[in-house]
C-alpha cells in the first residue's frame, strides 16, 4: 500500500445502508399534515434522521425555534415552504434546498394558498421519531402542548419568539 491509499483500521466499522419502503414507513398524521418517518438516529440511521412532511395549503408547520447540535436541511419536493432563517422570511419553491445550521432561528409553513411537500433532514441525528408522534397527538388534541415545552432538551427543539415570523403569519391571515 502506498500512502495515498485508504485503510480502514480493525476497529472501525462502516455505517449500514439505511433503506426504508414506502409500504413500512411509519406515518403520523394532525389535520393538516402527513408526516412519513424515513430514518432516525436510534432506528439505525447513525449521523442523520430524515423524514418527509405534505402540508395542506397554507397549514401550519413549526414555529420559530432552533437546535442547538443539529441542522436541518429542507429540499422542497413539491409546492411552496414559507419559512423564517435567522429575522429572514422567505419561500422556497419547489427543488429548493435550504441547510439551517445549529443555533439559528426558523420556523416554516406551506406557503399562502399552497401545499407543500418537503424532505427533512438533520444532522447529525438524533432520535426525534417520538418528539414527532408527540407533535402529531398534540395537534390531534390527544395530548397536551406542555409536553413539547418540557421535551426541548430531550429533542433539541428549543422555540423563541419572532416578531419577523409573527409577521409574516398575520400578514397572510
Amino acid at each position: 500500500m502506498n500512502e495515498k491509499t485508504p485503510t480502514m483500521s480493525a476497529t472501525s466499522i462502516p455505517p449500514a445502508a439505511v433503506l426504508t419502503r414506502r409500504a413500512d414507513a411509519e406515518t403520523c398524521s394532525d389535520p393538516s399534515s402527513v408526516m412519513t418517518l424515513l430514518a432516525d438516529s436510534d432506528g439505525g440511521a447513525g449521523g442523520f434522521t430524515s423524514y418527509r412532511s405534505t402540508f395542506a395549503k397554507g397549514a401550519a408547520g413549526a414555529p420559530a425555534h432552533f437546535h442547538t447540535r443539529a441542522s436541518e436541511l429542507f429540499f422542497v419536493i413539491s409546492g411552496s415552504l414559507r419559512v423564517l432563517v435567522g429575522e429572514e422570511v422567505t419561500v422556497l419553491e419547489e427543488g429548493d434546498f435550504l441547510a439551517v445550521p445549529p443555533r439559528t432561528p426558523h420556523a416554516f409553513a406551506a406557503a399562502p394558498d399552497r401545499e407543500a411537500d418537503v424532505l427533512f433532514v438533520f444532522t447529525p441525528g438524533m432520535g426525534r421519531f417520538d418528539y414527532l408522534r408527540l407533535l402529531g397527538r398534540v395537534m390531534r388534541g390527544e395530548a397536551d402542548p406542555k409536553e413539547i415545552a418540557e421535551s426541548s432538551e430531550r429533542f433539541d427543539n428549543h422555540y423563541v419568539d419572532s416578531p419577523a415570523w409573527r409577521a409574516a403569519l398575520e400578514g397572510s391571515a
